[in-house]
């Protein structure tokens, strides 16, 4: 059995492959929104597209939870559109090819999507059940959430009606989120001259690949090497034993996932070249060595290739590599609120030097507002010594935790009554909408929970399959629970 139709609870996990067969990239959400208010004008469910594309839907209460808290859904529907380079795909048309691999669903050599397409379907499987009970239910579908929370920025007040947030979006059940990281985006860009290529020097593609990669919020600490961050290591060093030229880098593609892949093309003196192959593979055992847990199958190599006709200047050459060379990433720093949790991270995403141009890509997080900007500050300022332009945007709030929240209360009590444990209460480093949310609805009590989702953002990515079954009839049987109204 290969379809994921058949896997229980089936009106979700039918759903969810629904969902999988329509292509739903960031800012190409257009074709799901259309199916969702199909789905609800079938149910004959009310229904309000705003402004931006935002989806919500309505369902009243089933007869007896009239006078029961009202609870909105929230989940996003659009996904992270990540895949192999040997796998092709185009996320823009192409459906996803889900794989039962044991106790795991997971996709054919790209993103899933059960980022957050398993929260979709479950709460299309509430507004479309006839026989589970809930109180009255608004269903908040965003847009853009992977790439800059477009639909949680653009959600005006007077929209939601009820009074408990579940956000459906976290991706370990058993654990009960209260809190989450606030992000923002630092963009640099510099313009170079560039000048012929000199004579005499071989050329060569450099290429890092393999790598895990991941979300670059929930595996920022799981130690995975970032391909820009290997690459530009490589050009400082070749750079003082060979006096390379470089003619053009290429690394990552999204914010929000840790790069996976770099390319640069260098040129060498041709009298080094045999030298300098031994030195690329001798880097790549290196390297081997240094991620042996966390990068495996990590290549690092080197092959001849055609000379291109400029290279960059050596001035901004030596300034560019020396900066992405020290940019920070990774952890900055862990919390000191709560063990275990990062509180301040960096992922230098995206690294672009071509055709007389130089940028790069940030993404910094944490729970704490003031070291938000303090690494985002930091990031700026190197490449301010290189006289690059540097922008700050995108800038999204943290969420608070409460302990004292009575959506966290009863939520608690139900799992330990349905399971025999109290779940885990945890913050997360991700930008989960709720702090968005929270701040135009301030009167809402959150929570977020979810099924066990394992390499978001990364062609690994994989949900596991129980955990679904679990995380469902928790959702279910907290419906029955929800307090009624003061």
């Amino acid at each position: 059995m290969n379809n994921i139709s058949n896997l229980e609870p089936k009106q979700l996990w039918n759903y969810f492959h629904e969902i999988t067969q329509i292509p739903r990239p960031s800012k190409k959400e257009e074709k799901i929104v259309e199916y969702m208010i199909s789905f609800a004008k079938k149910h004959n469910l009310e229904t309000v597209v705003d402004k931006v594309g935002n989806v919500i839907i309505r369902k009243p209460a089933t007869k007896g939870m009239e006078n029961r808290k009202g609870v909105i859904f929230q989940t996003h529907l659009d996904m992270v559109p990540q895949k192999n380079s040997d796998k092709k795909h185009d996320f823009e048309k192409d459906p996803i090819e889900t794989i039962i691999d044991g106790e795991w669903v997971r996709a054919n050599g790209t993103t899933l999507g059960a980022d957050n397409g398993v929260g979709v379907a479950a709460v299309m499987a509430v507004l479309a059940s006839n026989d589970i009970v809930h109180g009255p239910v608004e269903a908040l579908f965003t847009i853009d959430e992977e790439t800059g929370m477009t639909g949680a920025f653009g959600l005006k007040a007077g929209f939601l009606n009820g009074d408990i947030l579940m956000n459906l979006d976290s991706e370990d059940e058993g654990e009960l989120y209260v809190g989450c990281a606030g992000g923002i985006d630092v963009s640099i860009g510099k313009n170079y001259s560039e000048e012929a290529t000199p004579k005499g020097l071989a050329s060569y593609k450099i290429t890092a690949k393999g790598l895990k990669g991941g979300h670059s919020g929930v595996d920022i600490a799981m130690g995975r090497a970032n391909s820009n961050k290997l690459m530009f290591r490589f050009l400082m060093q070749a750079e003082a034993d060979f006096g390379i030229r470089l003619a053009e880098a290429s690394g990552g593609d999204l914010r929000n996932a840790i790069p996976r892949e770099s390319n640069s093309i260098v040129l060498v003196p041709e009298i080094k070249a045999a030298e300098f192959e031994k030195f690329v593979a001798g880097y790549e055992k290196m390297y081997k060595a240094e991620f042996s847990d966390t990068e495996p199958d990590l290549i690092f190599s080197c092959e001849k290739t055609a000379a291109p006709s400029k290279v960059m200047n050596q001035g901004d050459h030596f300034r560019i590599i020396r900066a992405v060379f020290i940019c920070p990433n990774g952890v900055v720093r862990m919390s000191q609120a709560m063990k275990g949790l990062v509180e301040t991270s960096n992922n230098l995403a995206i690294v672009r030097c071509k055709n007389g141009r130089f940028e790069a890509h940030n993404l910094t997080r944490s729970s704490v507002d003031s070291a938000k900007e303090a690494t985002a500050w930091k990031i700026a300022a190197v490449f301010q010594l290189i006289d690059a332009d540097v922008k700050l945007e995108g800038g999204y709030p943290g969420w608070k935790p409460d302990m004292h929240s009575p959506v966290l209360a009863t939520m608690s009590n139900v799992y330990n009554e349905m399971y025999g444990i109290i779940p885990d209460i945890k913050a997360i480093h991700a930008g989960l909408e709720c702090g968005l949310l929270g701040g135009v609805y301030p009167h809402l009590d959150m929570i977020s929970f979810g099924p066990t989702i394992r390499y978001p953002h990364s062609p690994d990515e994989k949900v596991n399959i129980a955990s679904v079954g679990k995380f469902w009839n928790f959702l279910v049987g907290t419906l029955k629970h929800i307090p009624v109204k003061n």
